[in-house]
């Protein structure tokens, strides 16, 4: 198809786009207005061209993009799986798609299928589509320098095991997932074998399982994103190297939630966080070298569960605000540094007023050791008895760390402490 002048190319955006009842896609760069299927415009298009689809409902089957092409909706587009396929399948580079909505995607215990899954393409972006009842919802595998922007994924959760994740990520280097809604999913955003990769501004929530989950991916950040009503939280495994900044952690009840796992992870840094009505605001098991610092926990039932093979760890200026245990450890030793938190059930007193208190405090109650052991002890919780073991191990430690101590506990709360994301 021979070439036209950029004028010509500017005169066919104003050909009429196809019709709901007949719809069509055109190409508005490279040549005139052609109206074709989809799939058709695609296959004629040059690459570097864009093709703008019309607003209409489109069932197509699995489409195929392996040129480099920018796919535009206007008035959103519906491209409908009809319960029996991948909808896009993105083999190429630099492919954009941005303005459709995809649904009904077909179902497989053996492939996972997609709204759209790209496939060993490098810098390809994903913007401000719909993703409606669809397995997967954006699916990466083998991916490169690619941007998944301003979506909203909402899936029709039914168990783990017939629900897929919203935003899947598989072997893959330097991701940006941002500004996303992700809920309705077996887990909102997934990282495995993932890395130099930014999770950024996301409302991932009441998701099956996690609103966050990493498995061996190293060197990655999740920045200002809020994670709320998810089975069991969000979880990072047997990954390093982590920066986790400005994130909100709310909401996750259960026998088994928390608001964050760490599992074997290492040298991590948690920063600037809000923890507010989790069962756990943190579940550390296997976490090493991690800087958990100017974080907000508030109204969780326990603040921190620290197993004691969570070793030379920093819990520094954080504030413990209407927790019900602020801290509980399934050991008899410590091996972090706790140093200038806030706790509000600090009894202690400042006599040199240099802001922190003259008098070490110990957060690890009696009565929180005895319920990890014995869980219907639970129905002990507000009676005397309770106080009373506590105040008694408080004065003379017995059974939980003796060197678990704020040596220089905060006596007022620190304001930074989860507000510099604000």
């Amino acid at each position: 198809m021979k070439r036209l002048p950029v004028f010509c190319s500017i005169l066919t955006t104003l050909i009429i786009l196809g019709r709901t009842e007949n719809p069509y896609a055109e190409i508005i760069e490279g040549g005139p207005g052609i109206n074709r299927s989809i799939r058709e415009a695609i296959r004629i298009a040059a690459p570097g061209d864009t093709v703008r689809v019309g607003k209409g409902v489109y069932s197509e089957g699995n489409i195929q993009i392996q040129k480099k092409i920018h796919l535009v909706g206007i008035d959103m587009p519906v491209l409908d799986g009809n319960g029996r396929s991948e909808i896009f399948t993105i083999t190429a580079d630099s492919v954009t798609i941005e303005g459709f909505v995809f649904t009904n995607t077909g179902f497989s215990y053996i492939v996972d299928m997609a709204g759209i899954r790209i496939e060993q393409g490098k810098y390809c972006r994903i913007r401000n589509c719909r993703f409606n009842d669809t397995y997967f919802g954006i699916y990466l595998k083998s991916a490169r320098h690619c941007t998944v922007e301003g979506n909203i994924i909402r899936g029709k959760p039914q168990n783990e095991v017939n629900s897929g994740n919203g935003i899947h990520m598989y072997d893959c280097d330097d991701i940006l997932v941002k500004d996303n809604e992700v809920t309705g999913h077996r887990d909102g955003i997934y990282l495995e074998f993932t890395k130099n990769s930014t999770i950024s501004g996301n409302n991932s929530y009441q998701n099956l399982r996690y609103g966050l989950h990493f498995m061996f991916s190293d060197h990655d950040e999740y920045i200002g994103n809020t994670f709320r009503r998810n089975g069991t939280g969000v979880a990072v495994m047997f990954s390093k190297n982590i920066i986790m900044k400005g994130n909100n952690f709310a909401d996750n009840w259960g026998p088994a939630a928390y608001g964050l796992l760490f599992k074997e992870i290492s040298d991590g840094e948690l920063i600037d966080n809000k923890f507010h009505r989790n069962t756990v605001g943190i579940l550390a098991d296997g976490a090493l070298r991690i800087r958990i610092r100017y974080n907000n926990f508030s109204e969780n039932g326990w603040a921190m569960n620290i197993f004691g093979n969570s070793m030379n760890n920093e819990i520094s200026n954080n504030n413990f605000i209407g927790n019900t245990f602020d801290l509980t450890t399934n050991s008899g030793r410590n091996n972090n540094l706790f140093l200038h938190n806030y706790w509000d059930q600090y009894t202690g007193y400042d006599l040199d007023r240099d802001g922190f208190g003259d008098v070490p405090h110990r957060p690890v109650k009696l009565f929180s050791y005895v319920l990890g052991k014995v869980s219907a002890s639970i129905i002990l919780l507000r009676s005397f008895f309770a106080g009373v073991i506590d105040f008694a191990e408080k004065v003379s430690p017995m059974i939980t760390p003796v060197d678990l101590t704020d040596q220089s506990p905060g006596i007022q709360k620190n304001y930074y402490a989860g507000n510099q994301g604000s």
